[in-house]
């Protein structure tokens, strides 16, 4: 179990990208002191933990009620997953929630953007929701569970981190070195997105032989 879930962490704070978020948080925040950044990204993080945290302990309960079988989640999910993977490589997933924030920024009536564009969609966006979805299929177990929502709050801690540092972070790593990290992390989540595809291949064709009649 500790394998799934470290490779649950990974494949989500992957999807997460704090280094990708840091800019696009000092965009949001322009003109904001360092305490009032600070409180909009634990409002952010709080927000976004109890939207994956929800998913987390009711996801496999609605595809089952919608009669989705995990393995067709698995392929679904997975190839969703790789989409992403690819946008990051291309550094295409950036210049989407760029487009975003930018919204966010220039709608006056936003009231609070730690919930509108920081905890939804930036950090717990469809893909994530389809990760922690996956991971929690795997993990059907009290102790997985909790394992899992254990997994959730350590990504989400560590993204509050580089957002709560997000000035500095942003002047120590730099564009390049962003643009580097995303492109290497994009690589993993592809290659954990295709482990997604094959496992849920391997679950549908065992299902069909189960139902196939005996010839």
């Amino acid at each position: 179990m500790f394998d799934l879930l470290l490779s649950g962490f990974v494949t989500l704070f992957v999807i997460l990208d704090p280094l990708g978020l840091v800019p696009m948080f000092l965009a949001l925040t322009l003109g904001a002191g360092a305490a009032e950044r600070r409180e909009l990204a634990f409002r952010a993080s709080v927000i976004a933990f109890a939207i994956l945290a929800v998913f987390a302990l009711t996801g496999p309960m609605v595809l089952e009620g919608l009669g989705i079988t995990l393995g067709a989640f698995r392929v679904a999910g997975g190839l969703f997953l790789f989409w992403i993977g690819f946008e990051l490589v291309f550094e295409k997933r950036n210049e989407r929630k760029g487009r975003s924030a930018i919204h966010a920024v220039d709608e006056p009536e936003a009231a609070d953007i730690a919930a509108f564009p920081l905890a939804i969609p930036l950090m717990a966006g469809p893909g994530a929701i389809s990760a922690v979805i996956l991971l929690a299929g795997n993990l059907p177990t009290v102790v997985g569970k909790a394992g899992l929502l254990l997994v959730i709050f350590v990504a989400l801690a560590a993204t509050f981190a580089c957002l709560a540092l997000a000035h500095s972070l942003d002047r120590f790593i730099g564009a390049t070195g962003r643009a580097v990290i995303s492109r290497l992390l994009g690589v993993l989540l592809a290659a954990l997105a295709v482990q997604f595809v094959a496992d849920g291949a391997a679950a549908l064709v065992g299902t069909s032989r189960i139902l196939l009649p005996n010839s």
